[in-house]
Formats: structure tokens, C-alpha cells, sequence
């Protein structure tokens, strides 16, 4: 069988930032503002991305997921320009989409984000988007769900919260002898390090617990900004949890510089094997940085 290609970025934070009306920087909203024009613009380049995602379309994969964070401060000209940039990574049935923190920054921020993006986070029969949700593509199941929620200043963290959690576990059992190969999408990491505990997954146990009991084959996330391989318990066998750098940053000091991987997925004799090919800046343009086989 030929290997089905599943490309993921994630965190493109895309520049630059519309100017927000005076109304709209309440709250939350300002501090990330005077953030981003004193800092995050300096790292966040939209050349950079777009560097990125033109080397990515030359690979031609398959299908390509996105696991959130395509903002910075949810303003709905941002939610709108970044619906403009979705639709140049490829149309909806080949891009798959979940939300991150920033992408829920304040509290009304997930309708815009719905109406805008919808068609990147439905499911394959569903009328709206609603998580969590599931497409087939090829030999894939693509599970997505959103840990995407409003927070405090200063505090990053996700939630997929009890209705959500108690969702996925119908969805799971229902696959547990599909025999597609299942890969689940969030924005969160599964966990994280001691000093990032103020942008945690903060019902992790809850979800691991849910993959222990029913497996899928594959996790990828985004939200630390760096490179992480890293395995958890399912049913049977270990599961690969994999996230990626912010696709937009050029790099320099603790910064890892953007990149994507391609994930080739093939069934063999002995079931799954999927190699892992990454690519991202090094010296100012796109190469490849790595190949790891994952199954």
C-alpha cells in the first residue's frame, strides 16, 4: 500500500496584527496587545510562515493539520485575515483545524472563531463544527477536539472540560477496532514542563485515562513552540505524542526556529509504520532537519 502524507504546523501566530479599536482592548486583550508591540512582533514574522507553508505545498502531502493558535489576541479582524490564510494553505477538505489558547483569548472569541473557520473543524457529517469531531481521509481517522479556552491574564492553560471528555469516549470506543489509523488533534500537550504549569492541560489525567482505556495511534499537538517526541500508555501499546515549533519563528536565543513535519503513514505485515520526516529553517531557508521512525 502507498504511504498516505499527513503534514502538521502549528502556532503560525500570524502577523501582522490589525489595529484593534479602543473598545476592543479591554481587559486581557491590552496586556497581549502592549505584548505584542513591544516583543511577539519581533518574533512572530509572517515571511517566515509563509516560507514555511510554501515548502510544505511543494511536499504535496495528503492532508495537512493545523493544531491552533493561528492569532494572538482573537480580534475578529484577526480571526477574519486568518481565515484568508486558511484558505491559501488549501481548501477545507484538505486542511484540518483545532483552536488553541490564543485563538479563545477572551470570552466571545470561539463564535467568530466558529464562523470563520467552520469548515476546517466539522466533521465529515456534520452541519457545524462541533468537537469533538472526525474525518476519514485515506487510511486516516482524523479526531479533533478543542482545549481551547477563555483565561486569565498571565495564565495559558487548556481545557476539554467533563461534556467534551465524556463525548471522546463514545467517539474512541466506537473506533477501538476500527481499522484505520486513528490520529488524535488538540492544542495542548498531554504535559507539560514544571515551569510551564501556568499553561497546562489541566484535565490531562482525564484524557490520558480516555487513551489508556481505547488507544488511537497518533497524538499531535502544538503550544510549547519546540520539538517534542514523547510516548503514552494506550490499550496495548505505546502511543507517539508529537508537537512542532510556532511556524513563524525565525529563531535565535532559546527561540527553536519554525518547522513542520511529514508523516508517512503506512500499513505493513506487521501493522502501523509511520516515519517522521521534519523541516524547517536552518541558515534562512527551509531543509530538512531530521527523519525518526515513530512505529
Amino acid at each position: 500500500m502507498t504511504s498516505f502524507t499527513l503534514a502538521h504546523l502549528s502556532d503560525p501566530h500570524l502577523a501582522p496584527m490589525p489595529r484593534p479599536r479602543l473598545r476592543e482592548l479591554a481587559g486581557k486583550r491590552m496586556i497581549g496587545y502592549v505584548n505584542w508591540t513591544r516583543n511577539r512582533h519581533k518574533v512572530h514574522r509572517r515571511e517566515v510562515i509563509d516560507t514555511l507553508v510554501a515548502d510544505l505545498k511543494a511536499h504535496r502531502p495528503d492532508h495537512i493539520a493545523v493544531t491552533g493558535d493561528l492569532v494572538n489576541i482573537a480580534l475578529p479582524a484577526e480571526i477574519s485575515h486568518a481565515a484568508d490564510w486558511l484558505h491559501g494553505v488549501g481548501p477545507a477538505a484538505d486542511v484540518t483545524l483545532v483552536p488553541g489558547n490564543h485563538d479563545a483569548y477572551v470570552a466571545g472569541a470561539a463564535v467568530h472563531v466558529a464562523r470563520a473557520w467552520g469548515d476546517y473543524m466539522r466533521g465529515d457529517d456534520a452541519d457545524a463544527a462541533r468537537f469533538p469531531f472526525m474525518r476519514r481521509r485515506g487510511p486516516l481517522t482524523l479526531i479533533g477536539v478543542t482545549t481551547a479556552v477563555p483565561t486569565p491574564p498571565f495564565r495559558a492553560t487548556g481545557e476539554l472540560g467533563p461534556a467534551q471528555v465524556a463525548a471522546l469516549d463514545t467517539l474512541l470506543a466506537s473506533l477501538r477496532d476500527d481499522n484505520s489509523f486513528r490520529v488524535l488533534l488538540l492544542h495542548h500537550p498531554l504535559q507539560s514542563a514544571p515551569h510551564r504549569h501556568h499553561a497546562r492541560l489541566t484535565d490531562s489525567a482525564a484524557l490520558r485515562a480516555l487513551l489508556q482505556r481505547h488507544g488511537v495511534d497518533l497524538v499531535l499537538h502544538g503550544h510549547d513552540h519546540r520539538h517534542a517526541v514523547a510516548y503514552v500508555d494506550g490499550p496495548a501499546t505505546r502511543i507517539p505524542v508529537i508537537g512542532v515549533p510556532s511556524a513563524s519563528v525565525a529563531g535565535g536565543g532559546h527561540r527553536e526556529p519554525a518547522a513542520y513535519n511529514l508523516l508517512a503513514i503506512q500499513r505493513g505485515d506487521n501493522g502501523w509504520h509511520v516515519e517522521m520526516t521534519t523541516r524547517g529553517l536552518r541558515h534562512g531557508a527551509v531543509a530538512e532537519l531530521r527523519k525518526d521512525m515513530l512505529l
